[in-house]
């Protein structure tokens, strides 16, 4: 895999505030929940949020709960560098800006040297849009693919479900 075709996900310099705010009592319900705030650059000129941007606010949550969440549980290493290697975006309905949008995340896959997290954004109870990206940690000394550590499989396996966990 070349570096230079995928997105590198690094967590924010140190002492930047996170984009989100982390739900109470995520851990129960075997996936990660946040609120990621929406800006007025977001918009297109129909009111919306952007088609591009929603891959930016899928970021935005998934290093909030790795990068963040993840390190607060002991499991720091997800804040290494990882590639994007496959990114699916389904659009369900337009994401209206003056809307919060609550976003739900969970593991649907745990390989040897890779992890899928799957999406779905919600708006007022309704969903806007769902996806998945499979990430691939790497070897920060090499800039290759690495296996998935203990304590990272381990911390994934607490957000496994296979199929889209019902509302």
């Amino acid at each position: 895999m070349n570096g230079t075709s995928a997105a590198h996900d690094q967590a924010p310099p140190h002492g930047t505030a996170s984009p989100g705010t982390a739900s109470p009592g995520e851990a129960d319900a075997g996936m990660f929940t946040c609120v990621l705030p929406l800006r007025w650059s977001d918009q297109d000129l129909n009111g919306h949020v952007n088609n591009a941007r929603i891959v930016t606010l899928m970021e935005e949550a998934r290093i909030l709960w790795l990068n963040r969440q993840a390190a607060s549980a002991g499991v720091g290493s997800f804040s290494d560098p990882k590639v994007v290697a496959s990114l699916n975006v389904e659009y369900r309905r337009p994401v209206e800006y003056a809307q919060q949008l609550e976003m739900e995340l969970w593991i649907s896959r745990i390989g040897s040297r890779s992890f899928t997290i799957s999406y779905r954004a919600l708006q007022s109870g309704e969903v806007c849009f769902t996806g998945s990206t499979v990430l691939v940690p790497l070897d920060p000394a090499a800039g290759t693919s690495r296996t998935l550590r203990p304590a990272e499989t381990d911390y994934l396996s607490r957000y496994l479900s296979p199929t889209e966990p019902p509302r």
